[in-house]
């Protein structure tokens, strides 16, 4: 899939009307990273969608994502 489309489709990335400063450019940095982070988690098989549900709900999920410990 291309980078694009995941970035819109999952992220809703062209709705983003952030236009201070560089605003939008620290959000599009975060929306990679976060997209990276997610790819690389292979402990929850499932779309963007419901990986960026799963750890806005569990903390514990999140902690996985965050410190790289859901990849193997």
């Amino acid at each position: 899939m291309q980078l694009h489309w995941r970035l819109d489709v999952g992220m809703n990335e062209d709705r983003c009307r952030m236009v201070r400063g560089e605003g939008g450019e620290n959000l599009s940095v975060v929306r990679h990273t976060t997209l990276n982070l997610l790819n690389t988690d292979k402990s929850f098989k499932a779309g963007l969608k419901r990986k960026q549900t799963k750890a806005g709900r569990n903390n514990e999920y999140l902690s996985r994502i965050l410190t790289g410990n859901g990849s193997s």
